[in-house]
């Protein structure tokens, strides 16, 4: 089934990468974020709905569940996981196709077309592009997306409970994913949590982005 998937999404100039284990899934959306995610919930090592909490960790691409699972309560469980859409097996590759046009409709939609400025801090949120004092910063999918969804908020501080529902899109989830993504975020602005520039920690609430002094 997944060889028939790729042949016809890559027939109708998409370009695939592919892997069959959930681990292995976590490596590629990793290491090549991608514009869209297809998930099959029958995975050799990990349950499916298990997998997608883990994938939500590390991208925010949208995402469509492949399931023969036909039973409401699955399917509200997976969309509240973090699932953008999903589609009941056995499907044709066109129904296919369309799925994953509107959910990209969807993701480049909720994208505003602004330039949100912090001191010398510049975010252009149509080019997913950071740059600090002129120099434009590698960050990675989720880091951009932390960092963005502060700067436009600057000087209010944001629950973390917040995060998790915008940023990372969860309803719950693991304090100390936000830490590590806080960390390289700082590392990557040249401060620390012991000398914060931009990033503030609000013990027990949340972060706040504030223009330096």
């Amino acid at each position: 089934m997944r060889a028939a998937m790729i042949r016809d999404l890559t027939a109708r100039d998409r370009v695939v990468r592919s892997v069959g284990t959930a681990l292995a899934s976590l490596r590629e959306v990793a290491e090549h974020p991608p514009d869209v995610i297809i998930l099959d919930l029958g995975l050799p090592d990990l349950d499916g709905g298990e997998t997608l909490k883990m994938i939500r960790g590390v991208s925010d691409a949208p995402t469509i569940v492949a399931t023969a699972r036909d039973d409401e309560r699955e399917i509200v469980r997976l969309l509240r996981a973090g699932a953008d859409d999903y589609i009941v097996k056995p499907f044709s590759g066109e129904h296919l196709n369309a799925r994953i046009d509107a959910v990209l409709r969807r993701a480049r939609g909720a994208q505003p077309a602004q330039l949100v400025e912090v001191g010398g801090l510049h975010i252009d949120l149509d080019s997913r592009v950071a740059r600090l004092d002129g120099a434009e910063l590698e960050l990675t999918r989720r880091e951009f997306d932390l960092l963005a969804y502060l700067a436009a908020r600057p000087g209010r501080v944001v629950p973390r409970r917040e995060l998790l529902a915008k940023v990372w899109r969860q309803s719950y989830g693991d304090d100390q994913t936000i830490d590590v993504h806080l960390s390289w975020l700082r590392r990557k602005l040249g401060e620390s949590a012991a000398q914060p520039r931009f990033l503030h920690t609000v013990r027990g609430v949340g972060v706040k982005l504030v223009c330096p002094e």
